[in-house]
């Protein structure tokens, strides 16, 4: 996942990279007489790698435009407060003053995307970002008048 403009510059000329590597490989192969599909197959590595890295590009211009998904599921809340803060403008250090921690302590915590945060700590987050969040809950918890039934009882 690319969480910082460095990172983000770094994969764009990763991709150009790529993409002339993927063209030369592509050339040398088709020197070689093979079939289209042997040759698509002997690509398919690179082709995967580079529309792994276009698809993490793509994602961070996402996040930076403030085209944040809604959250579904608390497992993914780590990447969405990155998305939070990247859609902010925000860089690791200034939310590390915000939330007066160390830079070293943000970047590790989006490094592993938050994996085990607190509700109490990403509640925080939010508050330093001026993000306002609200849960909805889809399904009923439940079922009918008859568990409700149940539960008066």
């Amino acid at each position: 996942m690319i969480r910082t403009e460095a990172e983000y510059k770094n994969a764009q000329e990763k991709l150009d990279q790529e993409q002339e590597t993927l063209q030369r490989q592509r050339e040398q192969l088709e020197e070689m007489d093979l079939s289209d599909e042997e040759t698509q197959r002997a690509l398919e590595p690179l082709i995967s790698f580079r529309d792994q890295l276009r698809e993490e590009i793509e994602t961070y211009e996402q996040m930076r435009r403030g085209d944040l998904s809604a959250l579904h599921d608390l497992r993914s809340i780590g990447r969405w407060l990155i998305g939070a803060r990247i859609a902010k403008g925000w860089s690791l250090s200034q939310l590390a003053d915000r939330l007066d921690v160390s830079v070293q302590q943000v970047s590790r915590d989006e490094q592993n995307e938050y994996e085990g945060i607190t509700a109490r700590r990403a509640q925080r987050i939010l508050d330093a970002l001026g993000v306002r969040f609200r849960l909805e809950i889809e399904e009923p918890v439940l079922g009918g008048e008859e568990d409700r039934e149940k539960v008066a009882a």
